[in-house]
């Protein structure tokens, strides 16, 4: 007897579909894997230098490429080079307003948080931050899931979503994911995050088929998440839906926080130059 062909239903069409079970009804797409942890495990110098794909967010000489939420007027600026002084400002960081590499959330460390001009899909993000005793700050992913950045060092009990690398609570509370170790670094120095972000996926009716996910953070070269779902945007995200291309945002509001070497490398570049605005 011969074999039978495999039949699926496609639901907005009432025609069988033979040899067809390998397809799905909508063009999803590949799920994008981070590197194997065993193989890949490095540290040293920042990956923009050794591999392909990645390009600057800051033009080292100003703010180009950035502005404040909602467009408000905001204190961040650029600088030469950022400090901190253990004895006398343990609190502040201490800068002076210059073309440089660096940007500063304002002399006091509280400002309007700062968003990119351009939007992104699915990216690899590197990114390297500064922060005072006891300051905190974050990076939210497509201005909606926040890495949580705050000064954990020397904290030995239990971590939560505030944490430094935690995937902050949602907007509606509950939720989250702590970072699965400790790995900050003392205030004023400098520190890492390299963070793997799959962008949600909608149909042609904008409706969400795919959650977003963080697939993985490394916090100063170590793992502290790894492949998240995020169920929704957390606390003090844009006021701007979830999409399939989305900016970045940097916090500005919540104490002193400097940046450097901002790098992006995006898993779905975009077809032309409107897509990027």
């Amino acid at each position: 007897m011969a074999a039978r062909r495999p039949v699926v239903y496609c639901p907005k069409m009432k025609t069988p579909l033979a040899f067809l079970l390998f397809l799905p009804c909508f063009p999803l797409l590949a799920q994008q894997n981070p590197p194997d942890l065993y193989h890949s495990e490095m540290y040293g110098d920042p990956p923009y230098l050794s591999e392909a794909g990645w390009r600057p967010l800051l033009n080292g000489r100003d703010l180009s490429g950035w502005h404040a939420v909602n467009q408000a007027p905001h204190d961040w600026f650029t600088a030469k080079a950022v400090n901190w002084k253990r004895v006398f400002n343990p609190t502040h960081l201490t800068a002076k307003a210059e073309p440089g590499d660096r940007i500063v959330n304002g002399k006091e460390g509280k400002t309007a948080n700062l968003v990119s001009d351009e939007k992104f899909g699915s990216f690899e993000l590197y990114a390297e931050f500064m922060l005072a005793k006891g300051s905190n700050s974050g990076i939210y992913l497509h201005g909606l899931y926040e890495v949580q950045i705050f000064d954990s060092f020397g904290f030995t009990g239990p971590l939560t979503v505030g944490d430094c690398g935690g995937i902050y609570e949602l907007d509606k509370g509950g939720g989250g994911s702590p970072p699965a170790k400790n790995a900050a670094r003392p205030p004023g120095e400098w520190q890492s995050l390299r963070i793997w972000f799959q962008a949600p996926q909608f149909d042609a009716a904008g409706k969400m088929i795919v959650k977003g996910k963080v697939l993985r953070v490394k916090l100063n070269d170590i793992p502290v998440q790894e492949n998240v779902t995020l169920a929704g945007p957390t606390v003090s995200h844009m006021e701007i839906p979830e999409a399939a291309r989305n900016p970045i945002m940097l916090q500005g509001d919540h104490g002193p926080v400097a940046f450097r070497n901002i790098y992006v490398k995006e898993k779905q570049p975009p077809i032309n130059a409107d897509e990027r605005r």
